[in-house]
């Protein structure tokens, strides 16, 4: 519950509806060498994205929002005589080209590939899958979201992923491919595709929040990479403080777009410093796969060099206590090996 907890006081009636619909697990499970390491600790919960979708809407409509579905917007200009826009669109967000040269965006491809899955192998933790093949190496990030499936994301870096032939497989050679790869991990569930392709993580930000009466949310505005589960916790968070602006400033627009800027960007930038470490750390990740699996997963903790032993002591003390055992208490701390 704790990752839902901030929709409580903003809004209690949407905050219950999901939370009755989350997943939840109480470790994450680094999986190396076939060797599972478990971190304590830490609260994580999923939920499906239809369902969450069902909820929105719900709560949409009781609000009186009008939704329109099967309706391509093709210039947000058309909404040029309302009092605000607010572009909610995602990575390939309309509202953001339409004014790309006011908000200034940038966009990156990284060098990982991945694909996203289903299972029907229920995963009892946040489950993270290293291995390796002939072809190089891969990862997993498994986690249950509801009562029948999990999520089961496939990532490789570019040199396995070009050894490996993805390029030219149908998507039942790529689904084929990584159930071999991840066989033992499945227990002779398959992998489901709902068209499933393989894609590179495009990291989106923008030099400017706002332009006039119009502003950008959630993935239009910044992309926050998946291995840290932020995404859709950052967008609502955005939506929160863009209403408590205008509950502060009225009809002032742009005192509003300012407040809700000034409030935002500090813990954002804060954020995405966080995210970029963690996705250089899955980029080299070959480089460290030698490492002995207790090694592996203090090294993943360290990743975002925002966390030393100490306060990962208390907050997983038994990690901290089997890494101690491995490694010894005296030995140096460090930050991740990736830089």
């Amino acid at each position: 519950d704790r990752a839902v907890s901030f929709l409580e006081n903003s809004a209690p009636d949407f905050h219950h509806d999901i939370k009755s619909n989350l997943e939840i697990w109480d470790k994450l499970v680094i999986l190396h060498k076939g060797q599972p390491v478990a971190i304590d600790g830490s609260v994580f919960s999923g939920i499906s994205r239809i369902q969450l979708l069902h909820i929105l809407h719900e709560h949409c409509r009781r609000r009186g929002v009008e939704l329109q579905f099967e309706t391509r917007l093709t210039d947000p200009a058309i909404f040029s005589d309302c009092d605000l826009i607010v572009g909610a669109d995602g990575v390939s967000s309309l509202v953001r080209q339409r004014y790309s040269a006011f908000f200034q965006p940038s966009l990156e491809l990284r060098s990982n590939k991945y694909i996203w899955y289903g299972t029907p192998r229920l995963f009892d933790a946040l489950s993270l899958i290293f291995c390796e093949n002939q072809d190089g190496v891969f990862v997993a990030h498994a986690y249950r979201y509801n009562q029948t499936t999990s999520a089961f994301i496939v990532e490789c870096d570019a040199a396995t992923w070009k050894k490996a032939g993805f390029a030219s497989m149908s998507d039942t050679e790529s689904r084929t491919y990584c159930e071999k790869v991840f066989e033992k991990d499945l227990h002779g569930h398959p992998l489901l595709s709902n068209k499933s392709i393989w894609i590179n993580f495009a990291v989106v930000r923008n030099r400017h929040w706002r332009h006039d009466n119009v502003v950008l949310i959630g993935d239009a505005l910044r992309t926050v990479h998946f291995s840290i589960g932020s995404g859709t916790r950052t967008a609502f968070e955005d939506a929160i403080a863009l209403a408590g602006a205008f509950e502060r400033h009225g009809e002032d627009v742009h005192a509003a777009l300012q407040r809700f800027e000034n409030i935002r960007k500090p813990s954002a930038d804060q954020l995405l410093e966080v995210a970029q470490k963690s996705v250089a750390w899955y980029e080299n990740m070959r480089c460290l796969m030698h490492l002995h699996p207790i090694a592996f997963a203090y090294d993943y903790m360290m990743r975002g060099g925002k966390v030393d032993r100490e306060s990962l002591r208390r907050k997983a003390p038994k990690f901290i206590a089997a890494y101690e055992a491995y490694a010894g208490p005296a030995r140096k701390d460090r930050h991740s090996a990736i830089k």
